[in-house]
């Protein structure tokens, strides 16, 4: 599902992400993404003390294949829209 982004970050090393974050989820994935490119996401984590950004860093990571520190939450900290930017 996450092919499209993936091919971008390869071909510009770097690529941005609009998602809705739906914490408290069961296990952490993709749900759909809307017509705007916004990626609607489960997170298998609490919004408490950072762990829902936490796991969803962790999970992009593995998805694109980059370390963690590559990937940057722009804005949305504590919202459920966020703008994240990963670095190849």
């Amino acid at each position: 599902m996450l092919n499209k982004y993936i091919e971008k970050l390869k071909m510009n090393n770097e690529v941005y992400l609009r998602l809705k974050v739906l914490p408290g989820a069961s296990k952490t994935k993709i749900r759909n993404i809307m017509e705007d490119e916004t990626i609607k996401i489960d997170v298998a984590a609490v919004p408490e003390k950072g762990k829902a950004n936490k796991e969803l860093i962790g999970y992009l990571a593995k998805e694109f294949g980059v370390n963690k520190k590559n990937i940057k939450i722009l804005s949305g900290i504590s919202d459920r829209i966020k703008l994240i930017k990963i670095n190849g």
